[in-house]
């Protein structure tokens, strides 16, 4: 592995193009300062400071600020696809760079300053060490200005799509981030001249060591992703995995945490949660609840049915779409049993229990005023001898002591 840069036929070329314009302003300075005189020349070379790095900018600001609403559009379009901290960074290395430019040019004019022979070591030589500087700076800044126009891109297109979370906005936006750096990194390296096969090969076989003492961590991490695009629940909703049920808090590339209605925080590997049934109470944003509610044998089944279903839809807690609905069960061994089906929007676990109470409280209301009674188990207890002789009256049968001969 090479630390230093090494010649390339690009870069000789782009070293050749640069020595050549150092050349070429080089030589029009000295021309104008032969034709013009030096004074000449230097007040043309302060009012091009002045007009790049003073006038043009607030006239272009003012230009904007006048014509935004008709002519300007094009400039506010190419102002929102142009970030806004970059774009300053941009300015002042512009200003910062004709200040140099022109310091450089009255160094020239007054002849101070051989600016070709003191960049010929760089530009023409074998050294190439100062191009491959501008040129990993200049990468440097690009790949800050990609991330940052793609986080851009990404919160747009989330704004367009329906559904997408912001985890799933997060996770792209650390990809491309990820994508862009490693693709200007190696770019860099190769700039340098740096081989990166050794190191390849190198990295290669510290993947498979890293993969088979990290398996547990690498598959939380894959099912992390696959949780991320498939959208099996989202931040808010009530879940159910495995054995545990609550409401989803934060979903991270290694896990799920979850906060039961104990108020424990319960933290499940991703890998787990892939790899267990997962019940969403909140996607369909409905919940199906029952209720179970027996009645006397000798009341009538289809009045008090009717009498439920009309006590449920005067709820406030249960949608009218689904209709409430009651469904003759079974039959108990003191009631005839109906099952009481309704339905809640917005399900969370406090809703459920606010309209199971509410359904509770009005049936037995309701079957209360229509004298329509829920019984309860029954038992009868006597004593066995009573009984006994009891039965024994009953058969004509005279029943005799132990003490008796």
């Amino acid at each position: 592995m090479q630390g230093t840069a090494t010649p390339t036929p690009a870069a000789n070329e782009t070293g050749e193009g640069l020595l050549e314009l150092f050349t070429a302003l080089q030589r029009s300075l000295e021309q104008l300062a032969a034709t013009q005189g030096r004074l000449v020349a230097t007040l043309i070379l302060l009012v091009v400071l002045l007009l790049s790095v003073v006038v043009i900018p607030a006239a272009l600001s003012r230009l904007r600020a006048a014509t935004s609403d008709r002519a300007g559009d094009w400039l506010q379009v190419m102002a929102d696809y142009t970030p806004t901290t970059i774009r300053g960074v941009f300015l002042r290395i512009a200003q910062f760079s004709m200040v140099v430019l022109v310091v450089i040019s009255f160094l020239i004019v007054w002849g101070v300053l051989d600016v070709v022979g003191a960049v010929e070591p760089y530009l023409g030589g074998s050294d190439q060490s100062v191009l491959a500087t501008i040129q990993t700076v200049v990468l440097v800044m690009l790949a800050f200005v990609l991330s940052d126009q793609m986080q851009r891109w990404i919160e747009r297109f989330s704004q367009a799509v329906t559904g997408f979370t912001e985890h799933q906005e997060e996770i792209l936006l650390r990809l491309g981030q990820v994508t862009v750096f490693v693709t200007i990194g190696a770019t860099i390296f190769a700039v340098w001249g740096i081989d990166l096969s050794g190191l390849l090969v190198g990295a290669g076989f510290l993947g498979i060591v890293v993969g088979l003492a990290a398996r547990q961590t690498l598959g939380s991490l894959i099912a992390g992703f696959v949780l991320m695009f498939s959208r099996p629940f989202t931040i808010g909703d009530w879940v159910l995995i495995g054995d545990q049920e609550g409401i989803v808090t934060d979903i991270t590339i290694f896990n799920t945490r979850l906060e039961n209605f104990d108020g424990e925080f319960v933290i499940i590997p991703n890998d787990n949660v892939s790899n267990r049934a997962v019940t969403n109470r909140s996607r369909k944003g409905l919940l199906r609840l029952t209720v179970d509610v027996g009645v006397d044998y000798d009341a009538d089944v289809d009045q008090a049915m009717e009498l439920a279903r009309e006590a449920m839809t005067d709820i406030e807690h249960v949608v009218d779409s689904p209709t409430p609905d009651v469904v003759p069960k079974n039959f108990g061994d003191s009631a005839v049993v109906m099952e009481l089906r309704f339905w809640i929007d917005h399900p969370t676990p406090p809703r459920k229990w606010r309209a199971i109470s509410a359904v509770v409280r009005g049936v037995k209301a309701t079957f209360d005023e229509e004298d329509i009674s829920i019984p309860f188990p029954q038992r009868t207890l006597s004593n066995r001898a009573d009984s006994a002789e009891a039965v024994a009256q009953e058969h004509g049968v005279e029943m005799r002591s132990d003490g008796d001969g």
